[in-house]
């Protein structure tokens, strides 16, 4: 393993497993959990495959129980999977830690969907506490627009004088927010990236300023840049090297790797602007094709 950032924000390069095994009993705030989902994606040459579901389910079973010990007593903990596996997970976990919201974050779909079958839109998150009756939930961070009062003006008459209905509230269990697209400016090269926006609802809902927030499998490390930009603490684990200098990147915490300057990739889209801007014809064979191919 190997240890990087700074005494605020670390990042632990290794096997989620062995990493979460050394961290202290009891002393995260707030768990957010993005699992590989076993559905054959690609990430940079390691394929999201294992050979059976029960390998996949078991293999989730120790680093999901070693969650469970690393939360304090007041902690909170969010996790992802696929659809399919999602149920395994809830009857894991409802043994174990007490599951207040079973979330559906919902997204549109620009691309192509399925034409045989209904095709999948959602993607399910569960929302657990040690105890239900201490844990960190910010109401007042995270409320949103209650349309029925906002828009609406409707009046609740029953009560003694009749009121309009509140113009914010806590959000339900159904979440909307879009996919990170190619040319957002958030987006990175990662193939399941989180959004900005879901991370913070999160972290503002069920962290204070100061805690730790932790993310065994950081990806991107937006639960981390979230967590750093909100005033919190973190410890990202991610094993894949190119995603470690992504995070040491977003975070601020070094200009380099392994003698290799930190720089956000370039995008089609931006090299062709920047050939554009230059009157130059940057990334053309002889032909004037663009040899820059698209992710």
């Amino acid at each position: 393993m190997e240890f990087l950032g700074d005494n605020k924000h670390k990042i632990i390069r290794g096997d989620a497993i062995e990493a979460l095994a050394i961290l202290p009993d009891g002393s995260i705030d707030l768990i957010f959990a993005d699992p590989p989902y076993n559905i054959g994606k690609n990430f940079n040459g390691h394929k999201d495959k294992w050979a059976t579901d029960d390998d996949y389910l078991n293999w989730c079973y120790k680093w999901l129980d070693l969650c469970v010990r690393k939360l304090k007593p007041n902690g909170s903990f969010y996790v992802m999977t696929a659809t399919q596996f999602m149920p395994f997970f809830d009857i894991f976990l409802r043994q174990r830690l007490h599951i207040l919201s079973r979330i559906v974050w919902y997204y549109d779909s620009s691309g192509v969907q399925a034409k045989k079958y209904f095709g999948s839109m959602y993607e399910p998150i569960l929302f657990c506490v040690k105890d239900k009756n201490n844990y960190t939930f910010n109401t007042d961070d995270i409320q949103v627009e209650a349309k029925t009062g906002s828009k609406r003006k409707l009046i609740d008459y029953r009560k003694s004088i009749p009121t309009v209905y509140n113009s914010e509230k806590v959000p339900g269990n159904v979440w909307e927010f879009p996919r990170v697209r190619y040319r957002m400016d958030e987006y990175e090269n990662h193939p399941t990236q989180k959004p900005v926006a879901l991370l913070e609802r999160v972290i503002k809902a069920s962290s204070q300023k100061g805690d730790i927030v932790m993310d065994p499998f950081s990806g991107t490390f937006t639960t981390c840049f979230v967590a750093k930009e909100l005033g919190r603490t973190s410890i990202g684990i991610e094993l894949n090297e190119d995603y470690i200098k992504i995070g040491l990147r977003r975070l601020h915490l070094a200009q380099e790797y392994n003698g290799e300057k930190l720089q956000k990739e370039i995008r089609t889209f931006e090299t062709e602007k920047i050939a554009s801007a230059n009157n130059l014809k940057l990334f053309e064979d002889t032909h004037g094709t663009y040899i820059h191919g698209k992710h």
